[in-house]
């Protein structure tokens, strides 16, 4: 079987879950027999990745350079990229234009590509995958990583992006979820049908290892994590907001934020007003390896999101061996049992659960094995069953 797959990043160029979960998903599809034709939007090189035929959108006749395009990237953040770029007439003017110019260029690709079924991830190539589906008529599949209403926690909604979201579902043949917290959005928010909604949760990849196994960290404070974007979604604010009365209590912390957003500013200024400035540390945005060290020196990792459709960086915190306290409001807080689940909005009990981790070693130790010996469960073969399960039913073979 042939898939047209398109999709924003890619390790090693990611920014956040879904390079990682495009990764594992495609590396397992590819294990099974299944041939992938990944569509990105610009000239791309990844290291182990040689099961893709990777095609740059940028290659094809009709795009002759880079997309200006990146993964999470808003209209105002396009803008201020383009005011960097030395010639700009070759982009689109704006973050619309340009998703439309590879858009475009769909067309193209479904021409000179041979495939059974199209994969989209995301809105920005909802608009492609419906472009390659007219081409060749064959079925296409939206896989839901985010929404606009998880992106922006249900404020200030840019209706544009909504409206190519509710579309894009529209248009499909199947809507893949990566929860079902994320199903009943899309049921509820975007009035799509349940039965066309097909729940596959995200993974873990165990063969991966970003760090040196022998890699120590010598430290007298013990240290609580934060790792993803700085954006409302993700709830930094309410990290910080807990770190303080968990200083207020304890001591020896410290409260690491790693990852960069348009709420960076306002929390470093947040942290100065609270005055725990010299307590929370901002290591910005992480490549691969420190990633992996960032997990293995924290004692406990906080994801406190607003709106999580899943959150892979639990899996993968849980994968080495660092306890975890998850947001009810997320996706992987369905399917995990080994943790601490609190309401984002609920600082006291968020701040009470660190505090019980970090004092009582025998809950700390037990929840981290527990954990341990559970995400081993979680790995990219299950989804990949059940991508492959919705490719068979549509073309007939199910």
């Amino acid at each position: 079987m042939k898939v047209l797959m398109f999709g924003w990043e890619f390790p090693p160029l990611s920014s956040g879950g879904l390079g990682t979960a495009c990764y594992g998903l495609t590396k397992s599809l590819s294990r099974k027999g299944i041939e992938i034709t990944f569509v990105l939007p610009y000239a791309f090189d990844a290291d182990n990745a040689d099961f893709l035929k990777l095609i740059s959108a940028t290659n094809i006749k009709i795009r002759k350079i880079a997309s200006a395009l990146q993964p999470y990237m808003s209209s105002q953040e396009y803008r201020k990229s383009m005011g960097k770029k030395p010639s700009q007439k070759i982009y689109g003017s704006t973050l619309f234009d340009e998703v439309h110019r590879y858009t475009l260029a769909a067309e193209k690709i479904a021409e000179e590509e041979d495939f059974d079924v199209i994969h989209c991830h995301d809105w920005m190539t909802f608009g492609a995958g419906i472009r390659a589906k007219r081409k060749k008529n064959k079925p296409l599949v939206l896989h839901v990583h985010a929404t606009e209403l998880d992106r922006t926690g249900g404020h200030q909604v840019n209706q544009h992006v909504y409206d190519l979201e509710r579309h894009g579902m529209d248009k499909a043949d199947r809507v893949i979820a990566v929860s079902n917290f994320t199903k009943n959005k899309i049921v509820t928010h975007y009035g799509i049908s349940p039965e066309k909604v097909k729940v596959v949760h995200n993974a873990v990849d165990f063969s991966q290892h970003y760090y040196d196994e022998d890699f120590e960290l010598k430290k007298t404070d013990k240290v609580v994590l934060f790792l993803g974007r700085v954006t409302l979604q993700k709830g930094p604010d309410y990290f910080v907001y807990a770190a303080k009365k968990v200083l207020e209590r304890e001591k020896n912390v410290k409260f690491v934020i790693a990852g960069t957003g348009d709420m960076e500013p306002f929390i470093i200024e947040k942290a100065a007003e609270l005055g725990i400035a010299d307590k929370v540390l901002f290591a910005g945005f992480l490549n691969q390896d420190d990633v992996g060290r960032a997990y293995k020196m924290a004692d406990i990792y906080v994801m406190p999101s607003v709106s999580e459709p899943f959150g892979i960086t639990a899996l993968e915190a849980m994968k080495n061996k660092a306890p975890v306290i998850v947001s009810k409001q997320s996706g992987v807080s369905e399917v995990i049992r080994h943790c601490l689940k609190v309401d984002f909005w609920d600082v006291n009990e968020l701040s009470n659960k660190i505090i019980s981790l970090l004092r009582y070693k025998p809950l700390h130790e037990t929840l981290k094995d527990n954990a341990y010996f559970e995400v081993k469960k979680f790995n990219w073969d299950v989804p990949a069953e059940k991508c492959i399960g919705v490719y068979n039913d549509l073309i007939g073979k199910g």
